[in-house]
């Protein structure tokens, strides 16, 4: 629906979120459509982090290369759209939204800030299960979208099967009884690109996207990370009024004063103007990624209210959530838009819980909380110092990181698995430790599970998590020699182990 404007309203440009399947080509039409249009900094691959870039688009004098009965602008023999005499520079905003299905709400929340979606949909594989998954949250979210059919370069590109797919599940396209409009596009020769962002201005036209230049600025976050030197710095969309450094920002659990303002390229202004993609130096804490920010003339008595309130609310939801029996975790990525995809994906794997998240590189003070808390250290895009890496094996504390949130999640499993797979056969509790030479412990404990037995290797586990191993030398019960001890007894035992033991500790024998 057109936006109803304010008697001071002025013409904002479109806000365009990209969907769709992983590997479907939306980095690629990204990168195209910014190589043409002034080029935003950006590493290929998989993005698995929200960008937003602004673009400037010599526009046709109608705002849309003209369009045919089949929904399709059409195009030169070299892919490019007609010329006009008009050549005026129009600016659109796109925000990359990660393709990787960890990213769901990351995605959603993309959709919702955007005026506007492209949809992109592969020529030669169609619909896939992250497509519907778009589909259905541009219909929650009432997004206005556009169809971008990508690939029409490769030989085995089937646009008519592509559409057939869409119209199945709901997608009514242009001269298919719909008012989608779609475009057949290719990132390799640039076919149809021209006519797909004139698709999108002739929207926008029709959308009446507009802001008020008085009103207090307003808009998103959809980034944030800490930086050694700068300190908390938050990515943004600008919706409307207009954005100052100097000025004080709040969202609903955190404030600030903007100490630095920058453009979408990095370079530092005094103001910008809706729809334009921001960073942000000056915030106390983190914010939440999808948290809506205003900024100017506000209190920053009640912003430091609102914001504790919110952090006290969000550690009591925290508490009231933890298991005692789960194996606890301490997550850390590089941004907190990561960091809330890889605590989503965690969430799915029975037996974990997070105590603990934070944006940055794994510390000491990680390793010293995961001693003190029985935790394993998960880092997702982070690094670890090699003193760190050191004090963690050191202590016994596993670190699982990686650059691919799955691998995380497949080692996290396996580490559950090692802990957990096997039958227990027997598992005994150290009650005292008497003496300790070198790797040789002399030690009494109880049976709790099953026997134990001598000239075995023995995991040891402290609060949950395995710690070491150790082997039984020797075994006593009632002051003589056994070569086996039933649960419920209590038992003398030396031990030679790799890692120092303590009352409480848990020994087990885990049979295959």
């Amino acid at each position: 629906m057109p936006e109803t404007p304010s008697k001071n309203s002025m013409q904002r440009p479109p806000i365009v979120v990209v969907m769709g399947h992983v590997d479907h080509g939306k980095t690629s039409l990204l990168d195209y459509i910014r190589k043409a249009n002034v080029v935003a900094r950006e590493a290929g691959g998989i993005t698995q982090s929200i960008g937003a870039y602004e673009i400037e688009h010599p526009s046709t004098s109608s705002g849309q290369a003209p369009s045919t009965s089949s929904g399709q602008a059409p195009s030169t023999s070299s892919g490019q759209a007609p010329s006009t005499s008009s050549g005026q520079a129009r600016k659109i905003t796109f925000i990359d939204t990660p393709g990787h299905e960890a990213f769901t709400a990351m995605r959603s929340r993309g959709a919702t800030v955007a005026d506007i979606a492209i949809l992109v949909v592969a020529a030669d594989e169609g619909v896939k299960p992250q497509t519907l998954e778009a589909i259905n949250t541009l219909k929650e979210v009432g997004t206005p979208y556009i169809v971008a059919i990508t690939k029409i370069d490769r030989p085995n590109a089937n646009i008519e099967k592509v559409k057939s797919e869409l119209l199945s599940n709901g997608v009514l396209l242009e001269g298919m009884g719909g008012d989608v409009s779609w475009q057949g596009v290719s990132a390799v020769t640039g076919e149809g690109v021209n006519e797909l962002i004139d698709l999108i201005l002739l929207l926008g036209d029709v959308l009446d996207l507009r802001y008020d230049p008085g009103a207090t600025a307003e808009g998103v976050i959809i980034e944030a990370t800490k930086d050694s030197r700068r300190g908390v710095v938050a990515s943004l969309i600008l919706r409307d009024g207009i954005l100052r450094e100097g000025e004080y920002i709040t969202t609903e659990t955190t404030y600030g004063k903007i100490k630095l303002l920058e453009n979408f390229k990095g370079e530092r202004v005094q103001e910008l103007s809706p729809s334009a993609p921001a960073r942000v130096v000056g915030f106390e804490e983190l914010p939440l990624v999808g948290e809506r920010f205003q900024a100017g003339d506000i209190n920053l008595a009640e912003i430091k209210l609102a914001a504790a309130g919110s952090a006290i609310k969000a550690a009591g939801l925290s508490e009231a959530e933890e298991s005692k029996e789960a194996v606890k975790l301490i997550t850390k990525a590089d941004t907190a838009g990561s960091l809330e995809a890889l605590n989503h994906v965690i969430k799915g794997v029975e037996g974990v819980r997070v105590i603990s998240s934070a944006v940055g590189d794994i510390t000491d003070g990680d390793v010293d909380q995961a001693i003190s808390t029985g935790s394993l250290i998960v880092g997702f895009r982070v690094k670890a110092s090699g003193s760190t890496l050191n004090r963690a094996q050191i202590k016994n504390i596993k670190i699982i990181s990686s650059e691919i949130i799955y691998k995380i999640v497949e080692e996290i499993e396996a580490h559950l698995k090692e802990l957990r797979g096997a039958m227990v056969a027997g598992e005994l509790e150290i009650l005292k430790i008497f003496e300790t030479e070198g790797k040789r412990v002399v030690l009494g404990g109880r049976v709790v599970t099953g026997s134990i037995k001598v000239g075995i290797e023995v995991k040891v586990e402290r609060r949950g998590s395995q710690i070491s191993s150790a082997r039984i030398i020797n075994l006593q019960e009632n002051r003589k020699d056994v070569t086996e001890v039933a649960e419920g007894k209590e038992c003398g035992m030396l031990v030679e182990s790799e890692g120092k033991l303590l009352p409480g500790d848990r020994l087990k024998i885990f049979s295959e």
